[in-house]
Formats: structure tokens, sequence, C-alpha cells
């Protein structure tokens, strides 16, 4: 059986104190009552050391929210992957909707990012998804299987132990609206069809299927109950601790049936 994930994407939002108040709220709950999912929280770069230092000892991964594929150098303003391994990072999320949209990150450049990750080890949170222009006019699964293609490309089965692919249906991300979970578990299963395909059956079966979109307390046990469904993206919700650690409970009471 796959083990829940949960991961907290807190965007560009917290100060330093907020920061380390949530990571130390997030910590001291899950290390008590959730020993069977795993869980992420991703803050902004400027915050990764000391949320790290907050974790402390923790169950709680530490992840970033973007990376760079190239070697350090010179790349103003840029992180490399050596760089967030180097202050703790266990993940890293790549292709993000908002990289696509707002920074017009391509498949090829997310595909170089990944490739650089995937070969120092760091784990990989790669997002896919659809806007809701696509997903009226029922090319979800063209969206999804260019995206796959793109940002998977020339990434050997043996790099993907620890690979996690997220889907997020752009027109869910901070709007309030959630995919049913029937659109859920519909994408999530032509998701690791096509890994089967790709890979194959064993690789596909063991690769974990994140769900992203305004998941909240009262809507995770539903998402999360889908047969292919294995966690979740979290945003908003994962800034307050009485609304992200409720998700965590969920997927717990979940891996515990």
């Amino acid at each position: 059986m796959r083990r829940y994930f949960v991961a907290g994407n807190w965007k560009m939002n917290t100060t330093l104190e907020s920061a380390k108040g949530l990571a130390n709220a997030i910590a001291a709950d899950v290390t008590q009552k959730s020993p069977m999912v795993d869980v992420a929280v991703c803050p902004p770069a400027p915050y990764l050391v000391p949320v790290r230092e907050a974790l402390g000892s923790s169950k709680v991964s530490l992840g970033a929210q973007n990376a760079y594929f190239a070697s350090p150098g010179a790349y103003t303003g840029e992180v490399a992957v050596e760089m967030l391994q180097d202050v703790g990072c266990k993940w890293v999320i790549l292709g993000h909707s908002e990289r696509r949209q707002l920074f017009s990150e391509t498949d090829d450049l997310i595909n170089k990012k990944i490739v650089a990750a995937t070969a120092k080890e760091l784990g990989v949170i790669f997002c896919i998804g659809e806007v809701l222009a696509d997903r009226q006019a029922g090319r979800m699964e063209a969206v999804l299987q260019t995206q796959l293609e793109g940002g998977m490309k020339d990434l050997d089965a043996g790099l993907l132990g620890q690979f996690v692919i997220a889907y997020e249906p752009v027109w869910a991300i901070g709007t309030g609206v959630t995919a049913t979970p029937e659109q859920a578990e519909e994408a999530h299963l032509f998701i690791r069809s096509w890994l089967a395909k790709r890979y194959s059956a064993a690789t596909a079966e063991g690769i974990r299927i994140l769900y992203g979109g305004s998941v909240k307390a009262d809507n995770a046990a539903e998402l999360l109950s889908q047969k292919n469904v294995d966690g979740a993206l979290v945003g908003g919700a994962s800034l307050k601790p009485d609304q992200f650690l409720p998700i965590i409970a969920a997927a717990a009471k979940l891996a515990e049936a």
C-alpha cells in the first residue's frame, strides 16, 4: 500500500515569526498523532533554515518551492539543488501552475529541473493540471499527457524512487472550487495508466499521486478515499494549523482503516 503524503505549499506567504510558529505547531501534532502519513512543508526560500530548525527532529520533512537546473555558478537570483539539500530540503515542488503561468516556465525547462533534482536524489513533487477551458473542451487527458511527456522526458524509472506527481486542476487552485472525488479519481487513474505504459505496471503502482486544488478539512477524507489519490498538495489551508492538521488526520484515519 502506498503511504499517504500530505505536503503544504506556503507559496509567498508568512513572516519569519509566523513561519516558525506554523512549523512548530505542525511538527508537534504530526509527531504525536500521524505516524502513518508522510508530511512535508514548503516555505518561502528565505525561511527554509529557520523552518528546518523549528521542525527539529520531528517527522515533518522540509521542501522548497523551486530550484534551478544548473550547478552553482553565475545565475543571479536562482537556487541550486545542492543548496536546497545543504539546508536540509528533502523535497522540491516543480512545474506548479503558478510557475507555468506567471513565470512562463515551459515543459522543457521543468524537465531540466526535474532531471537535475532526481540526479541528486532530491525528492520531486511534479505538478500538472489543466485550465478551465481545457476541462470544458474535454482536453484534460491531452493536456496531462503533454505535461507528463514533457516534464518526464528521458527520466529513467530508476530515478523515480522519491518522485511524486501532484494533479492540480488550475481551475480549482485558490478558487474555492474543488474537483469532485470522481473528477480527481478520473485524472489520477489516467496519470497512473500513462505511467504504466511509459514505464511498467509496478512502477506506476509505486508512484504516489497527490491531489491539489482547494483541499480543506471538510473535503479531504472524501478526496483521499479514492483508490488512486495518495495524498494532497495543500495551498491556502496549509497556512493555518487548524485547517492543515485535520487534512493530515483524515489521511491518518484512512491509513489505519
